[in-house]
């Protein structure tokens, strides 16, 4: 197994790691607000890319006998000036994507690109690394506490009628 940087040919690969991204977060969205868009695996991969590339980021895959087991994106996205009103707005890169096949997890696929991901941030100047991760998705919480990572801010939903 290697980390490499994005290459045009493991697209497909990249789709299908997303779908089944997707698919994991709607079977444990207990609001039952996620879903699986009939575009979906044609259009987020290339949004996702399109935004890693207008936003200085990276995307690295896992790649074992030429499939992608894995993958990360993150970008270093710019303040705009609300946010220089009242932050101090260090320096900071984004995960917007990290995602092993579920056959795969845990054998330190994650680890790996976590390190790569954070190296790059830090190769830029990075300060802090964000990352969004939703609240019903346990596993994913467990494995950024693991990392050194914590919560700093949380958004609270509920439905009206």
């Amino acid at each position: 197994m290697k980390i490499i940087e994005y290459e045009d040919k493991y697209l497909d690969n990249v789709k299908d790691l997303l779908v089944e991204l997707e698919e994991y977060i709607v079977s444990i969205d207990k609001d039952k607000l996620d879903q699986i868009h009939l575009e979906y695996r044609k259009k987020m991969a290339i949004l996702d890319l399109e935004e890693v590339k207008n936003n200085n980021g990276k995307c690295y895959l896992a790649v074992e006998d030429d499939k992608v087991i894995g993958l990360i994106m993150g970008c270093i996205f710019p303040y705009d000036e609300y946010d220089y009103l009242d932050y101090k707005c260090p320096k900071r890169g984004e995960i917007t994507e990290l995602m092993v096949s579920k056959n795969l997890r845990c054998k330190s696929i994650g680890n790996m690109l976590m390190n790569k991901m954070e190296d790059y941030f830090k190769s830029e100047g990075c300060e802090y690394v964000l990352v969004d991760v939703f609240a019903y998705n346990e596993n994913a919480i467990k494995f950024y506490d693991r990392h050194g990572y914590h919560s700093r801010m949380y958004t609270n939903i509920k439905k009206i009628k």
